[in-house]
């Protein structure tokens, strides 16, 4: 006589189900958080060897590349020997500027060293390779003649930095722009004003602009490793972290930036060459404090 085998039942399946869907809800965040940290990881990991390229840079010119130079060539650019990318940099024709045809295409590589993996987003300019790195140029509008690291025509050597390399950001990772003449988000969009509106500019700048999404909305931050004018590839901080007022970009020479992040900091590269983590809740004045080569400034304990 044959047994007849017991089967699950529909309600001991749903029962399964939900037990195995409850579980993955679990899983999930965890798997997201693991993943986070790897590529919180890797991009620290960038950073540091976009820092020991500035020190090699710097032993063999005895000093470092200016944030932007005549031909508006970037300090990441000059660098490129120092990340294994010799071949791309003897591609570039130095004798024509970075925005010239004549760079269009090497203009356009993609290079993953200056690409954060925490920022999903699509190039800001199509034709363009970005970088989620900025190099610092201080806490004031221009970048003529700024008091951190990498301005126009800069030649910073270490020993200028009197503040200490140890309490002095190298660059920073921040948020590339996204395109869209509309304003949607103030992290990745800033307001384009003339180079005219540089002289004068005030903290309130762009506020207006960006409220009433008129003309001058770009999402172009970090859409050019090539390219070392304003936005392109150096900050300032002249705002704080993911300030609620939008950047302003003066013509490409200069205006009011500062590091922003859909993940609760940034990672920064200093110039001893260490790379940290820095956390949404660090003030302001800490931020201008740290940018700035020989400002005197005493470094809170929060940084």
């Amino acid at each position: 006589m044959r047994h007849r085998r017991s089967g699950y039942g529909l309600f001991q399946l749903l029962v399964l189900l939900a037990f195995l869907l409850i579980l993955l809800a679990m899983l999930l965040p965890a798997v997201q958080k693991v993943r986070e940290s790897a590529a919180r990881m890797q991009s620290m990991n960038n950073l540091k060897q976009l820092a020991i390229a500035m020190h090699n840079y710097e032993s063999t010119h005895g000093h470092l590349p200016p944030g932007v130079d005549a031909q508006k060539f970037s300090a990441l650019m000059q660098v490129l020997p120092y990340i294994e990318q010799d071949n791309v940099y003897k591609a570039i024709d130095r004798n024509k500027a970075a925005d010239d045809d004549a760079n269009a295409v090497i203009r356009g590589t993609l290079i993953k060293t200056f690409m954060s993996p925490l920022d999903g987003a699509e190039r800001p300019d199509p034709k363009s390779g970005p970088t989620s790195y900025f190099l610092v140029a201080g806490v004031k509008p221009a970048l003529e003649d700024n008091d951190g690291v990498f301005y126009r025509d800069s030649k910073t050597r270490f020993t200028d930095i009197t503040d200490g390399t140890s309490n002095t950001t190298l660059m920073l990772e921040s948020l590339r722009g996204e395109a869209g003449v509309k304003p949607f988000d103030v992290r990745r969009q800033h307001v384009e004003l003339k180079k005219e509106d540089l002289k004068g500019l005030k903290d309130t700048a762009g506020v207006k602009e960006f409220a009433d999404g008129n003309n001058g909305i770009v999402g172009d931050r970090g859409s050019s490793w090539m390219d070392g004018r304003f936005l392109r590839s150096t900050i300032n901080v002249a705002r704080g972290f993911n300030d609620p007022k939008p950047d302003v970009d003066c013509g490409g020479e200069g205006g009011l930036a500062g590091p922003r992040s859909g993940w609760g900091g940034v990672n920064v590269g200093m110039c001893d060459g260490s790379v940290r983590f820095a956390a949404s809740g660090i003030k302001h004045d800490t931020w201008k404090a740290v940018a700035t080569r020989a400002g005197g400034e005493i470094v809170p304990a929060d940084w």
